[in-house]
Order: C-alpha cells, then structure tokens, then sequence
C-alpha cells in the first residue's frame, strides 16, 4: 500500500484480538527508496535504527542506534527511507486497547481492496457508491475493510514521536553480569522500552513482568531451552512466565520492550 520497496522479516507475532497483538519484524529498503504520505495509527510503534537514518518527516531523523516511540494516534511523516536502511520495528496494540491489525489480516484486506481501486504513493484511490472519487489513507483504507468499523483514534496522549539516543543513557546493574538500561515508561499502562547487557556466564531471569516481554538481540550469543541462539533473534516471554533462564555465552546486548499492561 506504500510506494518503494521494502523487505520484511517477520520475528515474532501476537495473538489476533488481544489488545497485545503485535509483530516484531526487521525491514530492508529496497532500490528506490520507500516513501509514505504523513499519517497516523491506531497502535504504537517501536523503531530502533539498526544501519542508517531513519527520516520520519521532513526534518526530523532516528539516527543509527536511536530508537523511537511512535505512539498511537499521533501524526509522523512524510517519509522518504533511504535504499540500504535496515531498521527493527515492534508494531503493538496501544495503551487505549483497540489492539493491532496483524500482517495478514492486512495484507488480506489489501488484496481485496486493489480489486476495486487502486494504492498509489500511500493513498487508496476508489469510487463510492455514489460514483465520486475519493481517497483515504491506504492504512486506513486497510483497517475499515478488515474490521467492517470506521477507525476512531484515541485521543493522543502525546505530541510527537519520541526519539531517544541510548548512548545518553548510563548502564544499571543489575543481577550479577547483567546490566539494564531503561529509556523510559509510557502511558497509564507502562509500557517499557529500554536494553539488556549480560556478561559472559550471566543468567537473565526473563518473563518476571506482569505483562508480555519481548527481546530483540543486537549482538553476542545465548543459550536459552538448551539451544545457543545469536544477533537478530527475537524472543517473547509471557506475562509472568519467569523465570526464564537465558545465559551469555559470550558478551550479549538486547533491546528490551515490556508490551502495556491491561
């Protein structure tokens, strides 16, 4: 529904019809670049800058390591993304509990729709019943066919997307070899977004939050259920699932996002 390229991998996803539904994926911009119009969602957004700069208007950039909190009905765009920029983002239900439209309900919607009119440079171009033309948001578009319900945005309880540069930030200790550094805490339902550091031979106890925990690895290598895992991996631990044992084989950094708690 965008104009450009851009290749996904699809980490982890949530479960459909919980207000916690979500997708972790890592994208690649294709030959061209990819582009959208300015817009808003009904979830929130996490965006962390793997390799490049990630432009989210005009003027604004996520710089390399950066991260970013897109909150749920807050404007951001236009975006012009660069070919090359490789980026982790975490698509989630919001603090307002309308939840997340997963990827295939999405790309189901998006088919059906281009039988009727046409996505072009982010928007979707149809006829209505009346014979007029008009347009919407191709998101949007998306989200009104898939659920049969007009999108309402909660009112925001932000201004803007917050950008956060983590090198600001100074490293906690924790349990014994494990380091946590924590952005932030947002809305009324807490979530959190922050990183995990482990030395060699440390033990993470995961799950021990009342709500769902979600790694993404940026570098070193663990052992976790008996098997050795490495960069780019992501894992999910349940409300309260913990605790989970993950060792550092080696030097081990994480990104690490406690999704709200209803």
């Amino acid at each position: 529904m965008r104009e450009g390229t851009l290749d996904q991998k699809h980490l982890l996803v949530g479960e459909d019809g919980s207000p916690n539904n979500y997708d972790l994926n890592m994208g690649l911009t294709g030959g061209g670049g990819w582009r959208t119009p300015r817009h808003r969602h009904n979830f929130d957004q996490i965006r962390y800058v793997i390799q490049g700069r990630l432009p989210y208007t005009e003027n604004d950039v996520l710089e390399e390591g950066w991260v970013g909190y897109f909150p749920e009905s807050i404007h951001y765009g236009p975006q012009e993304r660069p070919e090359g920029l490789r980026t982790m983002v975490l698509q989630c239900g919001g603090a307002s509990g309308q939840g997340y439209l997963s990827v295939a309900q999405r790309e189901a919607g998006n088919a059906e729709l281009a039988r009727t009119g046409e996505f072009k440079k982010g928007l979707y171009h149809y006829t209505d019943d009346n014979g007029v033309p008009r347009t919407k948001d191709g998101s949007e578009a998306i989200f009104e066919h898939a659920t049969g319900s007009k999108l309402a945005f909660a009112t925001p309880r932000y201004t803007d997307v917050i950008a956060m540069n983590p090198e600001a930030y100074d490293w906690q200790k924790g349990d014994t070899g494990v380091w946590e550094k924590w952005l932030g805490s947002f809305t009324e339902r807490d979530l959190r977004i922050g990183f995990l550091r482990l030395d060699t031979g440390a033990v993470y106890q995961a799950g021990r939050f009342p709500s769902i925990e979600i790694l993404f690895q940026i570098t070193g290598q663990v052992r976790a259920g008996g098997e050795e895992y490495g960069p780019e991996t992501g894992y999910e631990f349940l409300a309260n699932e913990g605790p989970v044992p993950v060792e550092a084989v080696e030097p081990t950094e994480f990104l690490r996002v406690v999704l709200h708690t209803f």
